[in-house]
């Protein structure tokens, strides 16, 4: 998730647990730092962009790592704040569940969170809030003013901590829901349609949990489907895109990210050049994480050293699409127009996607 977010989740944990030992303000204050830390890892010189995309959220984000440093941070704050001397697990446990629901948090999102570093390297990613939602922060920013205007624990700020820390879970929960029920909508289209695909993976736009974008690869085409959670069947559009994956089956760089997007990754041919895309983050054609991994020499593709591709995040047209979609209202995206597929099932099935990106 954002960095605010994560401050003032941190913030809330660490008032709940250490608020009235040292005050609702002091606790929130080393709450936020202790949330906060886990994202450090961007300043870390990686070899190269596929390094830092693919080792943030690993060791730092761990929660066997994060178990290791507790003793020592919480030894920190011990001496920081003299009133805990006497209650030193009493901020271990703060120390590591701000640390851990830093982690957990982000496991939520699609991007992929090394929980088990070094047992495994596996990224976890539910997918179920997009990594900036303004419905899961509000409740945890109220709570934050609230503690930095407040000396003393009060049984008022107590109720507005719990109210925050629950309204924010709760939110989590309804995105698992809702991504069951995106899922469930667009297999349900798909089956209409003949096509079982292999890998389905249901993420909300930006935002928003109300706008779900269901990514289905089939062959060599994925499909984006997306689906209004106020809107019924014929509210759900479906567009067809080249995937091109297997062109770079021979570039390693190549392979260590499709396995960490879990195989949701497209190639893409310009020019010379090769690049692989992250479908799972940003909306076609303006992915979040493209990397330029290889070159052409005698007609085929050779590695050279990787570089990150930046481009915009969005379209003409994006916004109004998206608040179209949120409100449940059938909305065509200007951006992918082009590959739009009538959801009748026998179009859907027999029509091709576009030409192969490689």
């Amino acid at each position: 998730m954002d960095s605010l977010t994560q401050l003032a989740l941190g913030a809330g944990v660490g008032a709940a647990v250490l608020g009235r030992r040292i005050g609702p303000r002091r606790a929130a204050v080393a709450g936020a730092v202790l949330g906060t830390l886990p994202d450090l890892d961007v300043f870390w010189p990686f070899a190269d962009p596929v390094d830092a995309f693919v080792l943030h959220r690993s060791a730092t984000h761990s929660l066997v790592v994060q178990a290791l440093v507790t003793p020592v941070i919480g030894e920190a704050l011990i001496r920081v704040f003299r009133d805990l001397r006497e209650r030193r697990w009493q901020a271990w446990i703060a120390v590591y569940l701000c640390l851990s629901t830093h982690a957990l948090l982000d496991a939520f999102t699609v991007y992929g969170t090394q929980l088990l570093w070094p047992l495994s390297d596996h990224p976890f990613g539910v997918g179920s809030v997009f990594i900036i939602d303004p419905l899961y922060t509000l409740p945890l920013l109220v709570a934050l003013a609230w503690a930095l205007c407040v000396g003393a624990w009060t049984p008022r700020f107590g109720r507005v901590l719990a109210a925050g820390l629950l309204l924010s879970t709760g939110y989590l929960g309804w995105g698992v829901a809702a991504q069951a029920i995106a899922e469930t909508r667009a297999a349900a289209r798909l089956a209409a349609a003949g096509i079982a695909p292999a890998r389905v993976l249901a993420t909300p736009t930006p935002f928003n949990s109300l706008l779900w974008r269901v990514i289905a690869v089939d062959g060599d085409r994925y499909l984006n489907l997306y689906v209004p959670m106020l809107g019924g069947a014929e509210a759900v559009t479906a567009y067809a895109h080249p995937l091109g994956s297997d062109c770079l089956a021979g570039i390693p760089v190549a392979g260590r990210l499709g396995r960490f997007a879990h195989g949701f990754v497209r190639a893409e041919h310009d020019g010379d050049a090769w690049r692989i895309a992250d479908l799972r983050m940003g909306l076609t054609p303006n992915y979040v994480f493209r990397f330029e991994v290889a070159g052409t020499a005698e007609g085929q593709p050779v590695a050279v050293a990787p570089r990150r591709i930046r481009g915009a995040r969005s379209d003409d047209g994006d916004i109004d699409w998206l608040l179209a979609g949120m409100r449940g209202e059938t909305a065509v995206r200007p951006a992918e127009r082009g590959a739009l597929l009538e959801l009748d099932g026998m179009v859907l099935a027999a029509r091709p996607a576009t030409a192969k990106a490689c």
